[in-house]
């Protein structure tokens, strides 16, 4: 087979570049890659993509090996009819690893025709790292190096209100375009760069929050050949998404004109306020994803779709789903359970291998956001801990543990967290490990032995898990909780 590059499938044409994206993985090659093609080919939006490689290892090589090119199959069900498509998704112009080769990362700032910044750097991306400073080459946080690449920007284009630039980032924490603004003004003024700087990030570059909704389970590993044996030319960078696809973002008119989707047939909603969409989808969606990875791992599962269509693991999840995240959610009911139904189905897709390894990235920093709200709302509500999202906080604290039985389990997480677990776990006192687990403030944002019973519950289901495995495990832990 021919090797997949501009030449060989007669794309030799780039396009100009008008978005810098921060972020090179399969979700944003499903997502943004996917979005941008729909308004390249509907809209003459003509946008070539230069993705910049957000740490030190990445694909950004195998990315520029192929030209910017990969394919994407997009299988699912919509309303009761099978859907599968193929798209060869060509806007991206190049990748920069800003660690290789800084200088061709200051480059992108110089670009005439540059009008966006679009990110994914996941949840633990958009964060304030106090060492890092403005000489280095580069720093190592995305807003420190976003930061550099804005002034860059300013100081080439000597200040011009026209070169300012429109930020979306699709990080899933809430508000988090305001946060990303907040920490750029930090290093403005950490690293001394000037009020004029500052006023023309304030007044010429617009910030936009969004919420991003789409199952991507990545490279399709287990089912390679039968992908492959659908092109004529070989691709290291196949990627797998639903069909199903939902980019709600915070703006008026004037982003609804820089970004004509309403020329596309996609979901894109540009909204004053997407808090409905984002409690919403971040709480039952990402939630139940993040809450089920380490219980139903140890139970033996390693997909999403079995994890659901297990007896025991997916009457887990579903009582986790409409017993306890819903009932702590301020919206109509009725709406909650049929959007949750609609997940389910998205879940039990029938087309997509979502390995639960492939979601188990940053497990901490995503359960203190998708899951532990939920928790501690059930608290409040009803004045008990919630049973199953306890059990699979516990869980999660047995995984990061490292192995389960002579099995070594796919944590992927920093080195600071997994060294602190490693150091942690040497007790064998599980109300130990419990007290100091749920006491980690810099972790979940408040000190959780203080949550009535939390700790003891925790303890009870690390000692239940360790004796007698998940579900036995559970149901003892059930009776005696």
């Amino acid at each position: 087979m021919k090797k997949l590059n501009r030449a060989n499938v007669g794309l030799e044409e780039k396009r100009p570049i008008k978005i810098v994206q921060f972020g090179e993985g399969n979700f944003l090659r499903a997502f943004i890659g996917y979005a941008i093609q729909e308004l390249n080919k509907k809209a003459d939006f003509n946008a070539g993509i230069a993705v910049v490689q957000p740490i030190d290892r990445g694909l950004v090589n195998m990315l520029n090996d192929q030209d910017g090119l990969y394919t994407l199959f997009m299988k699912g069900i919509k309303k009761g009819e099978e859907i599968q498509e193929v798209e060869l998704i060509d806007n991206i112009v190049k990748g920069v690893d800003p660690y290789a080769n800084f200088g061709e990362y200051l480059s992108l700032a110089k670009e005439e025709t540059l009008e966006f910044i679009i990110s994914n750097t996941t949840e633990a991306g958009i964060a304030y790292v106090e060492s890092d400073t403005a000489e280095m080459q580069p720093p190592s946080s995305f807003p420190a190096k976003l930061t550099v690449l804005l002034h860059e920007r300013f100081k080439h284009f000597n200040g011009d209100a026209s070169k300012g630039l429109t930020i979306i980032p699709c990080e899933l924490i809430n508000h988090n375009s305001e946060t990303l603004k907040e920490i750029i003004l930090k290093y403005i003024a950490d690293w001394n760069l000037g009020d004029d700087f500052k006023n023309w990030i304030l007044e010429h570059n617009a910030f936009h929050s969004t919420l991003v909704d789409r199952i991507v389970p990545g490279y399709p590993k287990d089912e390679i050949e039968a992908y492959n044996g659908q092109l004529d030319y070989a691709d290291n960078l196949i990627v797998a998404a639903e069909v199903f696809l939902l980019w709600v973002i915070e703006g008026g008119d004037d982003l609804k004109a820089k970004l004509p989707f309403d020329k596309t047939n996609l979901d894109v909603k540009i909204v004053d306020d997407m808090q409905p969409y984002r409690t919403r989808k971040v709480r039952i969606l990402n939630g139940a994803h993040t809450a089920m990875v380490p219980f139903s791992y140890l139970y033996g599962n390693r997909t999403v779709k079995q994890s659901v269509d297990n007896d025991f693991t997916g009457e887990f999840i579903n009582k986790a789903v409409f017993n306890e995240i819903i009932d702590t959610l301020e919206m109509d009911r009725e709406e909650l359970n049929s959007f949750a139904e609609e997940i389910f189905d998205r879940f039990r897709n029938p087309f997509i291998i979502h390995n639960l390894s492939s979601i188990a990235l940053n497990s901490i920093s995503k359960f203190t956001v998708r899951v532990l709200p939920s928790l501690l709302g059930y608290v409040d509500v009803h004045g008990k801990v919630p049973a199953n999202l306890t059990f699979a906080f516990a869980s999660l604290i047995r995984f990061y543990k490292g192995s389960w039985n002579g099995e070594e389990l796919p944590v992927q997480d920093s080195a600071d967290i997994v060294a602190k677990f490693a150091e942690i776990w040497k007790s064998n006192d599980y109300t130990q490990v419990a007290n100091d687990v749920l006491s980690i403030e810099e972790y979940w944002g408040q000190d959780l032995t203080k949550v009535e019973n939390l700790t003891n519950a925790v303890a009870l289901a690390l000692e239940e898990i360790e004796a007698n495995g998940i579900e036995a495990g559970y149901a003892n832990y059930s009776a005696k909780l």
